[in-house]
């Protein structure tokens, strides 16, 4: 039974909502599904592992102190990675990590260390509690050595403490603020990332933060979308509609310009002894989106049948990248 999806004349619109994203190829009416081809590696996202000193509200990944989902990647993987980079001529000039909080992860530091020195740019997301701080030493030596080649990125999801924390705890503002307080110190690179969940329009958003990180003596500029980057909301149960071939056209947007066309995400899977390649950082487990063991197998057109597809990248306009 692999005969594809073919619904264009169903009229009961409830069935087609419920064929939505079921095929790779098909759309639930009927219609070709965009795809997007590999360009260049710009950007490989490593995630670190999937667990987290806190549990967020809407966190896609699912991290929490409990979830070791993804187990944590060794500096001997990631050194792997990397001789793969070089040895397959990828062209990759970034190296990006996520978790969880990476900085849990033991190997963290060295994996820095090994990614600068072989002339990388380095992104880590965190979200600049004590496991980033206890750090400070390294990480101000790398940046020493290696300039902006290191970047942090902060998550604080609003600029007033009380709807932070409606996400992230209670917990979670205090040690971000004094994170982002010793970055500007420090004249590390940095960025903070928000969200745009709390229906509130971008202009009212980039003011609020932008008075916080005046307030707090915090060098970034708010009106800047490098330096604080608002992501659009990745809610698997609303009703987007699907991408076609046609919607390029119809949309003005180029393929090229979709995250999965120029980065990757490696993860390791609890009880898998190897590591899998990933289309997305914003679909880790999803098994449709899992390319293979290596970046070479990983780098084939990748269909954009997932909600994310469309609501993140197409219609929302993300990315993950800097």
């Amino acid at each position: 039974m692999n005969e594809k999806i073919q619904i264009k004349d169903i009229d009961d619109s409830s069935a087609v909502e419920s064929f939505k994203f079921s095929d790779p190829d098909i759309t639930a009416a009927g219609e070709q599904r965009a795809s997007v081809d590999p360009r260049q590696l710009e950007t490989l996202w490593i995630n670190t592992g999937s667990l987290c000193n806190l549990t967020c509200e809407n966190c896609y990944i699912e991290s929490s102190p409990t979830n070791d989902r993804l187990v944590y990647i060794s500096l001997q993987e990631v050194i792997d990675l990397l001789d793969e980079i070089e040895s397959e001529k990828l062209g990759t000039r970034e190296i990006a990590f996520t978790g969880g909080e990476p900085f849990l992860n033991t190997d963290m530091v060295h994996i820095l260390q090994a990614c600068l020195s072989r002339g990388f740019d380095v992104l880590v997301l965190t979200n600049g509690m004590k496991t980033l701080l206890r750090e400070k030493d390294s990480l101000e030596a790398m940046h020493q050595t290696y300039g902006a080649g290191l970047k942090l990125r902060i998550s604080l999801d609003h600029y007033e403490t009380a709807t932070h924390a409606l996400e992230r705890g209670p917990r979670s503002w205090k040690p971000a603020i004094k994170s982002l307080q010793w970055l500007s110190e420090a004249g590390m690179a940095f960025a903070v990332a928000g969200r745009t969940m709390w229906n509130e329009g971008e202009d009212s958003m980039r003011t609020g933060y932008g008075e916080l990180f005046t307030r707090e003596g915090i060098k970034l500029d708010a009106t800047d979308p490098e330096q604080l980057i608002l992501f659009p909301e990745m809610d698997e149960s609303a009703d987007v509609p699907e991408i076609t071939t046609a919607c390029w056209g119809i949309l003005n947007k180029n393929p090229a310009d979709i995250m999965c066309a120029s980065s990757r995400m490696v993860v390791k899977h609890k009880g898998d002894e190897h590591l899998s390649i990933q289309a997305c950082t914003l679909l880790p487990y999803d098994q449709r989106f899992n390319l293979g063991k290596t970046l070479k197998e990983s780098w084939r057109s990748v269909k954009l049948n997932h909600p994310h597809c469309a609501k993140f990248c197409v219609l929302g306009g993300g990315s993950c990248s800097a």
